[in-house]
């Protein structure tokens, strides 16, 4: 049945238990957020309206609440003796187990805790892995190996008068118990243990949101730094030419289809049209333009810009033919060349073929293949347009899927381009991790030119 959400637009939507079942690419780390604070700060509201931004992301929300120890029966006899807000009381070595298996892309169970009970209960809540996983728990920044897992740590930070309100109409009222016996809690163990292992674990915190949830200003500059390292590739550290296009549930949806052997050819098409689409617009974007005022309709000026005219397109031929029609869509009328390179596996690219504009030299170029797989084909075209005269500058190389590999005897993909041309840009939607023996892209999509023409 067609995913007819796929063709309209996705309605994204984010659970804060999880978010899909996909794996997390073996390439990119998911960025990890520590929330720490008192009893009753404020933590999970500041997690709920940080999931709420997110809403392009996949996230997963893990409390340290749900790794308590459960109580044996002599506890339980003594249940008013026991301190839950001392770190003896959770079983950080599990938490650390199921964390570090979520930062390799794995799903995990996650204990389901009773605070009724107080034991572990039946069933586990499996979690999948996310592009964001916030850990949140009064002392998840109490311990060094816990904290070395984050890539950014919160506490969260409220009067002690309004964390005592919060903490003695919570307990009542979610957990059951009477208001006396909450006091004596607080007095006892929340207070003292809050002095001495929760507030000095402030210390560690990258930011310190006063006022907990209500602080919409901190939290808003925490989503947009967190989007700006979910967009920025950890190849695009290395070299600062790579242009990898923001990632949303749209775009991996249509990735999964794309890449689907189930996939009819005429779905394999039209995703694929719409792929090449999004990379040729994104690619229009780092073309250089001029500032220009307008008068609308209204008499109204409007400060805009013009971008460069003199640009053309040079497609890899065949598989590069099929994002033609995309860019003759976007820029009317324009000129595209055309280049056929013939190579058996690694070695013996050839220059069977090439039809260029004659004033190339002059313009701006889209070099565009769908797919960078060892680099080979793409050196060669990408040493033909220089030959002609076009600047390494005056070239953006468009392709949907890139290959990143570094091998001891020679750097392939995305880092022999790059390390080759370093003054080029490339713009791709995914970066792939490896070839096969046929230098085929893994995990990829097949070959791309028999998919889309139907001459597999």
């Amino acid at each position: 049945m067609e995913p007819a959400a796929l063709r309209s637009g996705f309605n994204d939507h984010i659970s804060v238990e999880s978010n899909g079942g996909f794996d997390c690419p073996k390439n990119k780390q998911p960025f990890i957020i520590g929330v720490a604070g008192g009893t009753a700060s404020g933590k999970t509201t500041v997690c709920n309206q940080i999931i709420s931004q997110l809403h392009d992301q996949r996230v997963v929300l893990v409390n340290q609440d749900s790794f308590y120890r459960s109580l044996n029966d002599d506890q339980l006899v003594n249940v008013h003796e026991y301190n839950f807000d001392h770190p003896a009381a959770f079983n950080t070595e599990l938490l650390l187990s199921c964390m570090e298996k979520l930062r390799r892309g794995h799903p995990v169970n996650i204990p389901s805790y009773d605070f009724k009970s107080h034991k572990s209960i039946e069933p586990s809540r499996l979690v999948n892995p996310a592009d964001v996983i916030i850990l949140e728990g009064i002392l998840v920044l109490h311990d060094f190996h816990v904290r070395n897992l984050m890539n950014m740590k919160i506490f969260v930070d409220i009067d002690s008068d309004v964390r005592l309100a919060r903490r003695i109409q919570r307990d009542t009222v979610e957990r059951g118990r009477n208001i006396q016996n909450v006091l004596d809690q607080y007095s006892r163990f929340v207070k003292p243990s809050f002095e001495e292992f929760i507030l000095p674990s402030k210390k560690f915190a990258d930011i310190i949101i006063p006022r907990g949830g209500d602080n919409d200003v901190a939290i808003d500059l925490i989503v947009q730094h967190i989007l700006t390292k979910l967009g920025q590739h950890d190849l695009c550290k290395i070299y600062p030419n790579i242009n990898v296009i923001f990632s949303t549930f749209q775009i991996r949806g249509m990735h999964t289809l794309v890449r689907d052997v189930k996939t009819t050819k005429h779905d394999f098409v039209f995703y694929s049209d719409r792929l090449i689409r999004l990379v040729v617009e994104h690619g229009l974007g780092h073309l250089p333009f001029t500032e220009k005022q307008i008068i609308t309709p209204t008499g109204s000026v409007y400060s805009g810009v013009v971008f460069c005219k003199r640009l053309c397109g040079v497609s890899v031929i065949r598989s590069g033919e099929s994002m033609e029609n995309a860019l003759r869509a976007c820029c009317k009328g324009i000129k595209i060349g055309k280049i056929l390179i013939h190579g058996d596996g690694k070695n013996g690219r050839q220059l069977i073929y090439e039809k260029l504009p004659a004033d190339i030299s002059s313009r701006h170029v889209l070099l565009l293949d769908p797919v960078l797989a060892s680099g080979n084909s793409a050196i060669k075209a990408i040493s033909l347009l220089l030959s002609k005269g076009v600047p390494e500058t005056s070239i953006i190389f468009l392709n949907l899927i890139s290959m990143s590999i570094v091998k001891l005897q020679a750097p392939e993909g995305i880092h022999a381009v790059c390390r080759k041309f370093p003054k080029l840009k490339i713009v791709t939607s995914e970066i792939d991790s490896s070839l096969d023996k046929n230098y085929g892209v893994i995990p990829g999509m097949g070959e791309f030119g028999d998919r889309y023409f139907g001459t597999d």
